[in-house]
């Protein structure tokens, strides 16, 4: 047990950057041309890669929150 409370801060820094860096690859509007209506987005079912990050950016998510309720959890 006092492993894991040693390695949960690295775990949860290492989840954090892999979660941001999921974030910013996912494709959204071209920018500000988005805002103002400028992008006649049509729905679209994701497929291939952009399916995949999509959930993987789900799960990272989910295990972030995890970890830190582990670390509220866990005595010091």
């Amino acid at each position: 047990m006092s492993f894991l409370v040693k390695a949960l801060p690295y775990l949860e820094v290492g989840v954090a950057v892999l979660l941001v860096t999921a974030i910013l690859l996912q494709q959204r509007g071209s920018g500000l041309s988005a805002a103002f209506g400028g992008e006649g987005n049509i729905y679209a079912t994701k497929r291939g890669l952009e399916k995949i990050l999509f959930r993987t950016t789900i799960v990272l998510g989910a295990l972030f929150l995890i970890l830190a309720f582990l670390s509220l959890a866990l005595p010091k």
